[in-house]
């Protein structure tokens, strides 16, 4: 068995991790207390604990409960460098050697800032936790993914921001929020727009809602990867686990290496999966799928990337060798150019895993 120390020490890459999910809760007490927004606990030392508990209270108000606080206490320039800097060293101590970090700046103006102000912003917190990071001898490479809420109509504004800053710190777009009744073709206009721009996007889709979501995701809107993407399960037949069936809409996602992120006890917070050790990311991977491992909101769930890690070695039994080809995934399916993907591979990721 792998232990903790031997994930805590190989380098790993993140593709779906929420800037507004990971703010330390000491941030959002001092940010709070100095901007006066009024959290759900007068006892900052339990707040961390107030966040774990109504996410996973079972109830989805509760749930989205928590995106009010953190999201209320990043309303300016200042805060917003904070909560980034801090993401990246976060980040960089939990051996993450490149992260794709997504929010949604529409979400971010309530105090005056612009769009732009706002993208600069957490570009300037990135470079920030970055070097720090450096001096304390860790290598992070931080990106941004910006994401447009799919319940509003700023999602072509949010792509042509992602596509004005691809040279500065923003890899792609994305858009999140409840699938259902929001499916992603209400958003065509801005999915076309980065196709012709020749630019990457990822959809939240196969979390809550399932194969529809999915198969317009891929099929009307052409996404690079899939945000979750769990519920592909539902397209395979695994009544007998020796030869399991793959659905037309499964097949066509394993054939054409269409990544998967996972994000494992969000998951089972979300309910798209009953628990860890019942989490089809087992399936998946044993039949060749392009799984990557994510954090998803690692406030929320209270989790680091070593974590998710460890939980599936606990569940399904992995070693070093199946932890690389999660990472090799992910580097693979990272937004970065390809020669910047294959150099981390070469010089980073496979050398420290003795390679």
């Amino acid at each position: 068995m792998v232990s903790p120390e031997q994930i805590a020490r190989v380098p790993k890459v993140l593709l779906h991790d929420h800037l507004d999910g990971g703010v330390r809760p000491s941030t959002v007490a001092d940010i709070a207390d100095r901007t006066g927004h009024e959290l759900p606990v007068d006892d900052h030392a339990a707040l961390g604990q107030w966040f774990a508990d109504a996410a996973n209270s079972g109830s989805l108000v509760r749930y989205l409960e928590t995106f009010e606080h953190t999201v209320g206490v990043m309303q300016t320039t200042e805060d917003l460098v904070r909560v980034a800097r801090e993401c990246a060293e976060d980040l960089a101590d939990d051996g993450v050697l490149y992260a794709e970090v997504r929010w949604a700046p529409e979400q971010h103006l309530r105090e005056g800032l612009s769009l732009t102000g706002a993208v600069d912003a957490v570009r300037e917190g990135f470079a920030q936790g970055t070097a720090e990071a450096a001096r304390r001898g860790r290598t992070i490479h931080a990106r941004q993914i910006l994401t447009a809420m799919r319940h509003q109509a700023r999602s072509l504004e949010i792509a042509e921001l992602a596509v004005a800053y691809r040279d500065r710190g923003v890899v792609g777009f994305d858009i999140a929020g409840a699938e259902a009744g929001y499916p992603p073709t209400r958003h065509l206009d801005a999915f076309e727009y980065m196709h012709r721009e020749n630019a990457h996007f990822t959809i939240h889709a196969g979390e809550a809602f399932g194969l529809p979501s999915i198969w317009q995701a891929i099929q009307w809107c052409g996404a690079d990867r899939l945000g979750h993407g769990v519920r592909i399960i539902d397209d395979i037949d695994i009544s007998d686990p020796e030869r399991p069936g793959l659905g037309r809409l499964a097949a066509y996602v394993r054939d054409k290496r269409i990544p998967l992120e996972l994000c494992p006890s969000s998951n089972v917070q979300t309910g798209a999966a009953a628990s860890i050790a019942e989490h089809p990311i087992g399936t998946l991977a044993r039949l060749g799928f392009r799984v990557t491992v994510n954090t998803d909101n690692r406030l929320m769930s209270q989790t680091s990337l070593s974590r998710e890690m460890g939980l599936l070695v606990d569940a399904f039994g992995y070693d070093l060798d199946d932890l690389r080809w999660f990472t090799v995934n992910a580097m693979k399916s990272a937004f970065l150019p390809f020669d910047e993907r294959l150099a981390l591979i070469q010089d980073a990721i496979k050398p420290a895993y003795g390679i």
